[in-house]
């Protein structure tokens, strides 16, 4: 479930779930429903990685992106972070912290239409 995180990782991620952004903090207040009966965990050791949600039932990883991802080299790294966590056999959805803030409802229906076509 923590595809080998070491103890720094969890630290680390003890820290960012002290921290959300206003973003992640509404979607959270979504996902800690247990959205169609699957648990959600915020700022989930993965490896070398930290997802900001994670759906273990699911092998779903979702992830909350602001400006910053725009830069090339952040998009690079998202890139491969990506194709990594795929390669461990995990599905990423990203939403853009506008969209959480702006089109909430449209978020949570995409993630709610995951889960039932992946049932």
């Amino acid at each position: 479930m923590f595809l080998g995180a070491d103890r720094l990782i969890f630290e680390n991620a003890k820290e960012l779930r002290r921290n959300l952004t206003h973003s992640e903090l509404l979607l959270w207040g979504y996902l800690k429903q247990r959205p169609l009966g699957y648990k959600f965990r915020r700022q989930h050791p993965l490896g070398i990685y930290i997802a900001d949600f994670y759906c273990h039932g699911l092998k779903l990883v979702i992830e909350v992106d602001g400006n910053i991802h725009d830069m090339d080299k952040v998009k690079k790294n998202d890139e491969k972070r990506q194709r990594d966590l795929e390669s461990d056999g995990l599905v990423v959805l990203r939403f853009l912290n506008e969209d959480i803030e702006k089109k909430l409802e449209v978020v949570i229906r995409k993630i709610e239409e995951y889960i039932i076509n992946k049932k």
